[in-house]
């Protein structure tokens, strides 16, 4: 996985980003930043990483979700050696769902 270097990146993006208060919040800010592709690109990535972390198979989740296997095969990949985010926010969501 590429790493993007702390010059290359726009901190005032992600800083905005911490900004927002709750989820409709959330839904508004990246209504206006992202194209509707963009979104349910990254929504379908979202989803798969899910997926791949319940342990589905790769077919099972290309039916589900319609994702090619490219996309399925570079979201595994960022769950093996990415920076572990997924993993954080799947463990966030589930203690929140629990509580």
């Amino acid at each position: 996985m590429v790493k993007i270097g702390k010059k290359e990146k726009n901190d005032q993006l992600y800083k905005a980003i911490l900004q927002l208060k709750d989820e409709q919040e959330c839904y508004d800010f990246f209504q206006d930043l992202c194209t509707v592709s963009e979104l349910r690109s990254m929504e379908q990535r979202f989803e798969v990483a899910s997926l791949l972390d319940d342990g589905m198979i790769y077919n099972d989740i290309l039916e589900r979700t319609g994702a090619s296997s490219a996309t399925i095969s570079r979201v595994n990949r960022s769950l093996s050696y990415g920076t572990g985010a997924y993993e954080k926010i799947f463990r966030r969501v589930k203690k929140d769902s629990e509580a």
